[in-house]
């Protein structure tokens, strides 16, 4: 992983781009002259670094566990077209864009040069990791080029934006699919925060189930389970050793983003995010409480939760990213705890219609309750909406702060309509389930058209 961070720096300088969508990578002009594509690989994994510091916000601000109390930041939860103001385009939108196209530049050059079969593999993870996060936030996305395009080929992209069950079926899965087939099974730890075959099977489950085809989800993520002891993966004992730098590549971990306070990046803010905004140390914040009264309840009423010390700050802010620690805390993309949760309930909406495996689904969730010093909730909910209520309610409280409730409540809304809005406590039209695409794009390319109701 030190190869990683200490290229990380001189490789997104050789490999940038002057516009979020140039549709030539600079180093396609010369990979005839290039023999070793692992700085190229080490870009791709590189440029997420520089896009985690805007999920938390996407994740968290945006539904009903955060909030901003700072003009025009306030237009965030608003649901509007205010939401695209200027100041949110240049914080979030933008970088968010820009480095993980960047990324996919990077993973494209691999994929298409590389004789490398593992170092194909790992970039083919990476992209899909990029588009399956473009997809989330922006829902159709422009496609970059994707095998060795001519100089004809290149004038002539196509930059409007594909549909994304397109992308999905097209670059998504059959990159998973290919990084499952041709990287080995082992822990975070032991890969060196390399992707593995487990994160590219876990992930792919998590695409699935965000496709709504729970069926295939299950089948992944099943395995993913089944195969986790002999990989080395497990849940920690303690929820508290999750978190921090001193526990970066724990064995509950699939795959992390890596984070470190020597690499600086030019214009990077992302650390201030996920380790000041959260703890309510960054005026966007008001009065150092970010946290909303809502989660805050909800922890309330979930008694005994060992979860709740080691999340919540008091009243006030999140403890998950130590301020002494934080710039060198990787970013967790997937942990073995998401995938259990996800199992739950791809089969809660496959097999349990009539509710009569709600108690067996439930089960599958007792470990990570008892590791919160709860009991089990079997028993608690007999039909699959209830038992879809439990594992929705499971997720906010083991999840909390860590970017995903936004992305979570729109994918239980395509299996259930109406959760978000109860959960939100609004009604919030459908369009704003998805984020407005980079001013910059819709106004200085004539293909890209605004998400509608931005």
């Amino acid at each position: 992983m030190k190869k990683i961070l200490i290229v990380m720096v001189s490789m997104l300088f050789i490999t940038a781009c002057s516009t979020e969508l140039d549709q030539v990578p600079p180093n396609q002009v010369d990979a005839d002259n290039i023999s070793d594509y692992e700085p190229v690989l080490v870009a791709a994994y590189s440029y997420h670094y520089d896009a985690i510091h805007t999920m938390p916000v996407l994740g968290d601000f945006r539904s009903d566990d955060c909030l901003f109390d700072e003009t025009p930041y306030t237009d965030f939860a608003d649901f509007s077209g205010n939401s695209i103001t200027s100041s949110m385009n240049a914080d979030f939108f933008k970088p968010f864009y820009s480095s993980l196209y960047q990324s996919i530049l990077s993973a494209n050059d691999v994929i298409i040069n590389s004789t490398d079969a593992t170092q194909v593999g790992e970039a083919q993870f990476v992209r899909a990791l990029a588009y399956f996060k473009l997809v989330q936030v922006f829902g159709d996305v422009t496609v970059n080029l994707l095998g060795a395009p001519t100089v004809e080929e290149i004038a002539a992209a196509d930059l409007t934006r594909q549909p994304k069950n397109e992308v999905y079926t097209n670059i998504i899965i059959p990159d998973l699919q290919a990084a499952k087939s041709a990287l080995g099974a082992s822990s975070a730890a032991n890969a060196g925060g390399r992707a593995t075959s487990n994160a590219a099977q876990g992930l792919l489950g998590k695409v699935y189930a965000t496709m709504g085809n729970y069926a295939a989800a299950a089948t992944e993520l099943g395995a993913v389970i089944n195969g986790a002891a002999a990989a080395g993966i497990a849940l920690v004992p303690d929820y508290s050793m999750i978190f921090g730098s001193d526990n970066n590549w724990n064995s509950e971990i699939l795959f992390a983003t890596a984070q470190s306070s020597s690499a600086v990046i030019p214009g990077a803010t992302r650390t201030e995010i996920i380790g000041n905004w959260y703890a309510g140390k960054n005026t966007k914040a008001d009065d150092g409480a970010p946290l909303s009264a809502d989660l805050i309840a909800a922890f309330a009423a979930s008694a005994g939760d060992l979860r709740t010390a080691l999340t919540l700050n008091g009243e006030t802010a999140s403890v998950k990213y130590d301020s002494g620690s934080y710039t060198d805390m990787n970013w967790i993309e997937l942990r073995l705890t998401d995938v259990i949760m996800l199992y739950a309930e791809a089969l809660n909406e496959t097999t349990n219609s009539g509710g009569g495996e709600s108690a067996s689904i439930l089960a599958l969730l007792d470990p990570i309750r008892t590791r919160a010093g709860l009991g089990s909730l079997s028993g608690t909910a007999s039909t699959q909406a209830e038992v879809r209520q439990a594992i929705l309610d499971e997720r906010r409280l083991e999840f909390a702060c860590e970017g995903l409730r936004w992305f979570d409540l729109v994918r239980f809304d395509a299996a259930s309509p109406g959760i978000l809005d109860a959960e939100m406590g609004k009604t919030i039209n459908s369009s704003y389930h998805v984020f407005p695409v980079p001013v910059t794009e819709v106004t200085s390319f004539d293909e890209i058209i605004q998400n509608e109701g931005y």
